[in-house]
């Protein structure tokens, strides 16, 4: 991992936010030009940027995960409501830059840049933060969240930038037509909303989908770690053939027949004609520790 540590001093006192002018002459020093392989749309509103600092209730002297940062439109945004920013960038001309821009554009600001995978890093330098504030890469939106939510437990609240799609997924409640698997993994970790929409017009490039904020409160895990592991695999599982019945969609990961299947959630409580969808995180544990218990305990 490699981390550049910077807080910047002197020069211009007066925040400024980056505007389409700025983010297009920095993507042209740069050479850079979006790719919707990272999944890179950079935001060009200092009204957005100030909404989604203001939603995420960020406060003076904490310490905020970003990912992403891009060019560094969030990152001012975030340094300005006086938050000290750890920020994680895939690429490496985005991370070398960061510091560069928020020495000219946020002085006497506290920024620290760690140019690696997010879905790698499972450890970061300085205080461990206590806010993820984001405008997630939609391409892989899901796995970082919940990469980031089991590896760094300091992370109590949040507001994230994502797909609309994505992020009512993540939000829904068991019922619903857009529950499935990444909203009952999320549910583990904590309660999510939403929380906004965001204009597709605020982007650069444009994207052909449009964007919501999604909140989350971190509550306490359901589980352990093992429980948790068994519970998202009988998660997978069951969302893989969402229109089947829960006894023939979980026969192979429970003892490998729907007879045995059937007889484990029947200990769990929960009906083999039932489907995915109608269970909640609980249920999914419950199935998970049924599983793991010998016969007649």
């Amino acid at each position: 991992m490699n981390a550049h540590r910077h807080a910047a001093e002197g020069g211009d006192s007066t925040p400024r936010l980056l505007g389409p002018a700025e983010i297009r002459d920095l993507a042209a020093l740069l050479d850079v030009t979006p790719t919707k392989r990272l999944g890179q749309n950079f935001v060009h509103d200092a009204n957005t940027v100030r909404r989604i600092v203001q939603t995420a209730g960020v406060q003076r002297g904490e310490t905020v995960l970003e990912i992403g940062p891009g060019l560094g439109s969030l990152t001012l945004g975030l340094l300005e409501a006086g938050a000290s920013v750890t920020a994680v960038e895939i690429d490496r001309r985005l991370a070398e830059q960061l510091p560069h821009t928020v020495r000219v554009m946020q002085p006497g600001t506290q920024l620290t840049v760690v140019c690696d995978d997010a879905l790698r890093v499972t450890a970061l330098p300085g205080e461990a933060p206590s806010r993820l504030v984001a405008n997630l890469p939609y391409n892989v939106s899901v796995p970082v969240l919940l990469h980031l939510l089991e590896h760094f437990p300091s992370l109590t609240s949040g507001i994230v930038m994502v797909q609309a799609e994505v992020g009512h997924r993540l939000a829904a409640e068991a019922g619903s037509k857009v529950y499935g698997a990444p909203s009952v993994k999320a549910a583990w970790y904590g309660t999510w909303r939403i929380a906004g929409q965001v204009s597709r017009m605020v982007f650069w490039p444009v994207p052909n989908v449009d964007s919501v904020l999604v909140g989350f409160e971190r509550g306490v895990e359901p589980g352990t770690e093992a429980e948790r592991r068994a519970t998202f695999a009988i998660v997978d599982a069951a969302f893989q053939q969402r229109r089947k019945m829960l006894r023939q969609s979980l026969s192979a990961v429970l003892g490998g027949s729907s007879a045995t299947a059937t007889a484990v959630l029947g200990r769990a409580g929960v009906d083999p004609q039932s489907r995915g969808e109608q269970l909640q995180v609980g249920d999914f544990l419950a199935i998970a520790r049924a599983a793991a218990a010998p016969v007649g305990a």
